[in-house]
């Protein structure tokens, strides 16, 4: 009697592992939608505090209720002091999101049996994701951590505790949109290992810490730093063809363009790109940009019939690089985000929890027989 052995679907591409009701995309349409709300509605009109409840509860907060949560936010905002001497002896050269995986152990360990116990541990975890990233980012130039500034809001208050100054309203508003862009994307790779790590019953922060490592990698949060190291290897607009002509014909990646779920062009492109637009259009040009959209013009002239457009990747860099944030910090800026995503799909999970134990296809051998040390090899 044979067996029928199940075919392998690598990565899982396309594979349903859960039942959810946090966010939607249409890729073939390019529609994203956070709690049946469009993207680009909130994006335009909310922000990222209120976009986070909406995800975390399921529905937009009354005015009271955000008051209320915004407070709960700024309450928890500073970083106890055993997370920053530790966050202090991490190596300077070492990656941010090394610092902020750690950063999360060691505020769950802090928190263990206290704020747990009392159910806050998703504001504290939500509060102090762009602290740790800021303290980190101070602490290894030999500077002073900056106490949050209860009157900011949490991009603003990110921009100042990064860079010692009062972010600018524009500043504030394009950082604050991306982190709207950014909260959520259905099964992306870190989030499925938030709800996989989840499933086993660890707590929130362990989570969390999980997700980050899933997200560090250059396939998933890492691509907009590629980007940007990208542009900057392009002598000038000028230069863009010629370099696009010989990525193609060597079959080499032009990054920021293409996506494994939309077939037209990222929904978050499209807002990021007029953020940028607003942006430089306001504090002025540098050559990068002109080089970025001198790129995106050639992609489109040779690969836009393909369905290949920018995604968001392609300027959530640039717009970093031009509000003053060192480059190594894009991707934990992602993790500031994606959180709220993440900690939503959590909170779903444990709802109707069931430990992840998939299957495998066996291609080893059987029968092997033991030999003694002396006489291997």
């Amino acid at each position: 009697m044979s067996t029928q052995v199940p075919s392998l679907v690598p990565g899982l591409a396309g594979i349903p592992a859960a039942e959810s009701a946090v966010s939607f995309i249409d890729g073939q349409q390019g529609i994203l939608e956070y709690r049946g709300h469009r993207i680009e509605v909130l994006a335009q009109r909310s922000n990222f505090e209120e976009v986070t409840w909406l995800l975390l509860h399921g529905e937009l907060p009354t005015a009271e209720e955000l008051t209320g949560f915004r407070a709960e936010l700024a309450s928890y905002r500073e970083l106890p002091q055993g997370v920053v001497e530790m966050l202090s002896k991490l190596p300077a050269d070492g990656h941010p999101m090394a610092a902020l995986q750690a950063g999360y152990a060691a505020l769950g360990m802090h928190c263990e049996g206290k704020l747990c116990a009392r159910g806050d541990d998703i504001a504290q975890i939500i509060a102090a994701t762009p602290s740790l990233v800021a303290a980190f980012a101070r602490l290894r130039r030999g500077e002073e951590v900056i106490a949050p500034d209860s009157a900011l809001d949490t991009a603003g208050n990110f921009l100042w505790m990064l860079r010692g100054e009062k972010p600018g309203e524009i500043e504030q508003h394009v950082l604050d949109t991306a982190l709207v862009l950014h909260a959520d994307h259905t099964m992306n790779a870190s989030t499925f290992t938030a709800r996989v790590v989840g499933s086993s019953e660890a707590d929130p922060y362990t989570v969390c810490a999980s997700a980050v490592g899933s997200l560090k990698g250059p396939l998933h949060g890492g691509a907009n730093e590629r980007v940007l190291a990208q542009l900057e290897g392009i002598d000038s607009p000028a230069a863009v063809k010629v370099w696009l002509d010989t990525q193609l014909h060597e079959k080499g990646k032009v990054m920021g363009f293409g996506h494994r779920v939309y077939k037209t062009k990222d929904p978050r492109a499209t807002i990021l790109q007029g953020l940028a637009r607003e942006l430089f259009e306001k504090t002025g040009t540098t050559p990068i940009y002109d080089v970025a959209l001198a790129l995106e013009a050639a992609v489109l002239e040779r690969l836009g019939e393909r369905g290949i457009y920018p995604n968001v990747d392609f300027f959530s860099g640039i717009v970093y690089q031009k509000l003053g944030i060192p480059t190594d910090i894009f991707t934990p800026i992602f993790a500031m985000s994606r959180v709220a995503g993440w900690l939503a799909h959590w909170h779903e999970q444990m709802a109707d929890n069931r430990i992840f134990r998939p299957g495998q296809i066996f291609i080893g051998s059987h029968g092997a027989q033991y030999s003694e040390i002396d006489s291997r090899g």
